[in-house]
């Protein structure tokens, strides 16, 4: 039975400021809070994994080699401030029905992969396709970040990544 528990963190828009396909180390910045809820996150027993479409790949706007380089820098960003990133899985094409979120594939995966308890776990995106890939994997708590959102399938909308904190 899985013993882990995970806080699913979407990326663009959740992790960096979504500037239109971030994939150079120069374009990112941080979304503010994010830091703190996965310091929070990680002293309360969370793993952090990463689940993110990345269709810029299949659109041409950037290679697999120049998202695992981003990856890698941002990975160690985070490491710089004490954080350690379990993992992270992406989808690079338009139209796949089995892992572009909002199907639930690579939260599957992550599962598998590293004996996550998905009902004990929790996520965080920014899109509502986010929380949909959440709740069809199972993940006990889905998060939806916005400052503007008033219907959502999400547990509760929260306006920066800190107001989650609370919720661990």
């Amino acid at each position: 039975m899985p013993d882990c528990r995970a806080l699913f963190l979407d990326r663009d828009g959740t992790i960096n400021v979504d500037k239109h396909y971030v994939y150079r180390p120069e374009d990112f910045e941080w979304v503010p809070g994010i830091v703190e809820l996965c310091r929070a996150a990680q002293s309360a027993g969370y793993r952090i994994i990463i689940i993110t479409n990345q269709s810029g790949i299949e659109r041409g706007y950037y290679s697999e080699q120049d998202y695992n380089a981003f990856m890698q820098f941002l990975s160690e960003q985070f490491a710089a401030r004490g954080i350690h990133i379990t993992g992270a899985l992406h989808c690079p094409l338009l139209h796949d029905d089995v892992n572009r979120k909002p199907a639930p594939g690579l939260f599957l995966q992550a599962a598998a992969k590293w004996g996550i308890d998905m009902a004990a776990s929790l996520s965080l995106g920014d899109k509502e396709r986010d929380v949909r890939a959440g709740i069809s994997a199972g993940v006990g708590r889905n998060y939806l970040l916005s400052s503007t959102a008033t219907d959502s399938a999400a547990t509760a909308v929260v306006a920066t990544p800190q107001d989650l904190i609370a919720f661990l």
